[in-house]
Order: structure tokens, then sequence, then C-alpha cells
């Protein structure tokens, strides 16, 4: 009987606490740059955790896109490039 009480007590053990989200939600919060939180409050700093992590995930999605652009950019780049011009070493410096 214990060893089916032990799977429970490790999932009540490992619940995360609403402090915890709090917390989460709140460095969430600080790594999304300011401008990109679009309330009808932004003289507010506090958002809903709903709020948040919708706006996380529009920041996610906008520098996905970025870095999708970016790389075909550097991409053509390369490509029209001597491959053994000096830029084309910078280039391939920083990729690494």
């Amino acid at each position: 009987m214990s060893a089916s009480r032990s799977p429970y007590r490790q999932t009540r053990s490992s619940r995360i606490t609403d402090e915890q989200i709090a917390d989460l939600i709140y460095k969430l919060q600080q790594l999304i740059p300011q401008d990109q939180i679009h309330t009808a409050h932004s003289h507010h700093h506090k958002y809903s955790s709903t709020k948040v992590l919708e706006e996380t995930c529009s920041y996610v999605r906008r520098l996905q896109r970025e870095v999708e652009d970016l790389s075909q950019r550097l991409s053509e780049l390369l490509q029209s490039m001597d491959t053994d011009s000096p830029q084309a070493a910078i280039i391939r410096t920083l990729l690494m």
C-alpha cells in the first residue's frame, strides 16, 4: 500500500506554490522589454499572469521571426560573396 502512496506524495510535494508561480511570473515580466507589453493600463507595473504569459509568447514568436529573417539574409549574403574574403571569414568566426 505504501508503494501506491509514494507517487501521490511525490506529485503532491512537487506541486508548485502560488508564491512560486507569482515569483516566476514576476521574473518573466522582467525579461520582456516594457515597450513590448501592450495594455490599456501601461502605467501599472503589475499585470495579470495571463497577460504576462501572452506577451512572453508573443515576444518569443517575434524573436523567432527576427532570427529566421536574419538567418535568411545571412545565407543570401554568404552566397553572394567570395568564401575566401575577409568579410566571409568574419561571418564564419561570428557563427562559430
